[in-house]
C-alpha cells in the first residue's frame, strides 16, 4: 500500500491546486480523478462556457460593424466549428495542468474513490482495485447537476448546461431556459448571440437570485433590450411535447405555455460526494454539504473537504482559495490568502470573494451589498456612478450599467462593490484587493485611473461617495 502526505480526490480547481501547493511545500502529493483532469470548471463549465461565449460574442459584434465604418457582408456561424474551438480550449488547458502536474511530481491516477479505514483510499482503476493511505485527505469532488423533479424533464430536447455543451449540431433557434441564476443568463447571451429567440423562466422574484436586486434589474433590462423573454416568478409545472416543446409554467396566480425546439435544465447544482463514502468511514453534513471547520477540516481528523461539495460559494476561484488555505492549514504555513476579513472596528464578516457572470455587459460583484450591509446593522455611503457617461462605454457602443461602491459610514472603508459594464469582470479584482487590505475611499482616491477606461469609473463612484462623507 504506498502512502502519501496528501491524498486529493478530485482534480477541479479546488483539487489540482491544493495538490499543487501541496507539492511546492514538499508533500509527497496524489491526486485521483474518476473523469478529466481539470474537473467539470475545465471540461463542462467555465472555460466551454466562456469559450462560446467569446465566439458567440464575435458572431454579434461582427453584425453591428457598420456602424463603425466596416464592411463585413454575408455574415454566419458554424456551430460545429465554434464547438471545435471550445473543445481546443479545454484540450489546452487539461494539457497545461498535466504539465504542471509532471513537473511537480504529483502522481496522478484515474479512478473511482471510496474513502476506507485509517485514512485509506480505495480505487478502481483500469487494472483493478488499489488501496492509497494518506497521512491527510483532501476532498475536492465538486458538484453535479441537479435533478428537479419536472415532468417531462427527460424528454429529447431538454438539455444539461454538460449536454447542451457538448452538442454537435444546431438545433436551438427557439431555446426555453429554465434558471435565471448564472449558469441561465450566461447560456441565454450565448443563444442570443447567435441569433436565438430566447425565453428564461425563472422562479424567484428577480434574476440572479440573491444577487443585488438593482444588478439583477438592469441586467433583466439589458436581456429583454436584446430580445430575451424574461419571466420571473415563473413556477414550471412540467414539459410536454407539443408542436416541439411545451414549458407550463404558474405565474402570478395565471399558468403559461412556452414553445421552443429545446429547452435547458439550469437550476443550480448539488454537491458530489455520496459514492465517496463507504460503509466504514461517515462525514458530518449540513445543508446537504460535508460540514467542516474554519481550516476546512471534516469531522474526520486528517479529512478535510473544499469547493462545492463543502462550501455554499459554487465558485471555481474559491474552490482554488479553499485549497491553497487547507494545504496551508496542513503544512503549518502562514495563510497566504483570505477568504473573509474584518474591517478594523467593525463586528461583522465581509466575504471577499468576487463573483463574476459573463453576459454582455459583464458584472461582477465582492463583499457586501447596500441591503446586505444595512440588514447587518452598519451605517453605509454609497458612491454610484453611471456608465452612461463613460467615455470607454460611449466609444464602444455599450452605454449600459454602473458601478456601485459600498462604504461603511463611519470609517469609509470599502465593504462591498457591484459593476455591471464591459470587461467589469477585470475590474473587480481591484475591489477585492481594497476590502480584504481594509482601504478606504480617500486611500481608494489616491490611485490614478487612466483615461479613458471603464475603470476610471471607478473614480467617479469614490468621488460622489466622498463628496456624500465630505
Amino acid at each position: 500500500m504506498e502512502k502519501f502526505d496528501l491524498i486529493v480526490i478530485g482534480a477541479g480547481p479546488g483539487g489540482y491546486t491544493a495538490a499543487l501547493k501541496a507539492a511546492d511545500f514538499g508533500l509527497k502529493t496524489l491526486v485521483i480523478e474518476e473523469r478529466e483532469l481539470g474537473g467539470a470548471c475545465t471540461n463542462r463549465g467555465c472555460i466551454p462556457t466562456k469559450a462560446l461565449l467569446y465566439a458567440s460574442g464575435c458572431f454579434s459584434k461582427m453584425q453591428h460593424w457598420d456602424e463603425i465604418g466596416v464592411s463585413a457582408d454575408f455574415i454566419s456561424f458554424d456551430f460545429k466549428k465554434m464547438q471545435q474551438y471550445k473543445d481546443k480550449a479545454v484540450k489546452t488547458c487539461r494539457e497545461d495542468l498535466s504539465r504542471l502536474f509532471e513537473k511537480a511530481g504529483i502522481e496522478y491516477v484515474h479512478g473511482k474513490a471510496v474513502l476506507g479505514p485509517n485514512l485509506t483510499v480505495e480505487t478502481e482503476e483500469k487494472d483493478g482495485p488499489k488501496v492509497y493511505q494518506g497521512k491527510n485527505i483532501l476532498i475536492a469532488t465538486g458538484a453535479v447537476s441537479g435533478n428537479p423533479h419536472i415532468p417531462g424533464a427527460d424528454l429529447p430536447g431538454v438539455y444539461t448546461s454538460s449536454q447542451l455543451l457538448a452538442a454537435k449540431t444546431w438545433n436551438f433557434d427557439r431555446v426555453t431556459i429554465i434558471g435565471g441564476g448564472v449558469i441561465g443568463v450566461e447560456f441565454a447571451t450565448i443563444f442570443q448571440s447567435l441569433c436565438s429567440k430566447v425565453t428564461i423562466l425563472e422562479k424567484g422574484p428577480h434574476l440572479l437570485g440573491p444577487m443585488d436586486s438593482r444588478v439583477a434589474q438592469e441586467l433583466e433590462e439589458s436581456l429583454k433590450k436584446k430580445g430575451i423573454a424574461v419571466f420571473c416568478n415563473a413556477d414550471v409545472k412540467g414539459i410536454e411535447e407539443k408542436d416541439g416543446l411545451c414549458c407550463y409554467a404558474e405565474r402570478n396566480g395565471e399558468e403559461i405555455c412556452v414553445k421552443s425546439g429545446a429547452v435547458l435544465m439550469a437550476v443550480g447544482r448539488k454537491p458530489n460526494f455520496t459514492s465517496l463514502l463507504s460503509g466504514e468511514v461517515s462525514l458530518e453534513q449540513t445543508k446537504g454539504r460535508i460540514a467542516v471547520n474554519e481550516s476546512f477540516m471534516t469531522s474526520h481528523p486528517g479529512i478535510y473537504a473544499v469547493g462545492d461539495v463543502a462550501s455554499e460559494i459554487q465558485l471555481a476561484h474559491a474552490a482554488a482559495a479553499q485549497g491553497t488555505y487547507a494545504v496551508e492549514a496542513i503544512a503549518g504555513k502562514p495563510h497566504s490568502i483570505r477568504l473573509e476579513t474584518v474591517p478594523s472596528g467593525m463586528y461583522v464578516r465581509l466575504p471577499i470573494v468576487p463573483n463574476c457572470i459573463y453576459t454582455d455587459p459583464e458584472i461582477a460583484t465582492v463583499g457586501l451589498t447596500e441591503e446586505a450591509a444595512r440588514a447587518q446593522g452598519l451605517r453605509v455611503r454609497c458612491g454610484y456612478y453611471s456608465m452612461t457617461e463613460n467615455g470607454k462605454s460611449i466609444i464602444a457602443g455599450q452605454e449600459e450599467g454602473f458601478i456601485s461602491l459600498i462604504f461603511e459610514g463611519c470609517s469609509n472603508t470599502l465593504i462591498g462593490a457591484q459593476i455591471i459594464c464591459p470587461r467589469a469582470t477585470d475590474m473587480i479584482g481591484e475591489m477585492a484587493t481594497a476590502i480584504a487590505n481594509g482601504l478606504t475611499a480617500g486611500q481608494l482616491s489616491m490611485a490614478m485611473r487612466a483615461h479613458p477606461t471603464y475603470s476610471e469609473g471607478i473614480s467617479k463612484a469614490i468621488a460622489n461617495a466622498m463628496g456624500q462623507i465630505l
